[in-house]
């Protein structure tokens, strides 16, 4: 008889929504200073709020399928740092801890 061990997931899943969460704020943020300046800055917003929905997504799926979860918070943290501006460093650091954690962790 073979023994699996079991890997709990907690920490991608605290870092990718802890990381979501903060980029659907910087987003929103984003949107709402569109009168500041920058006319691109509703897109980015959008763009940022839509990779932080990605992030979500791919902390449901963590249990089930890691490597697709953490392939999911790469690519979010990319959109992320593109839609941002700079502003939302924080949630893609987060990000990317949970999607390198999630594909590396054994």
């Amino acid at each position: 008889m073979k023994r699996t061990k079991i890997i709990s997931r907690n920490f991608e899943m605290l870092m990718g929504i802890i990381g979501s969460v903060v980029g659907i704020f910087s987003g929103s943020f984003l949107i709402i200073l569109e009168d500041i300046g920058n006319a691109n800055a509703p897109f980015l917003g959008l763009v940022a709020i839509a990779a932080s929905i990605l992030g979500i997504f791919s902390t449901y799926y963590v249990r089930k399928d890691n490597q697709l979860a953490g392939i999911g918070f790469i690519i979010a943290t990319m959109f992320v740092i593109v839609g941002s501006a700079y502003i939302n460093v924080l949630s893609a650091i987060f990000l990317l801890v949970a999607g390198i954690s999630a594909l590396f962790r054994t």
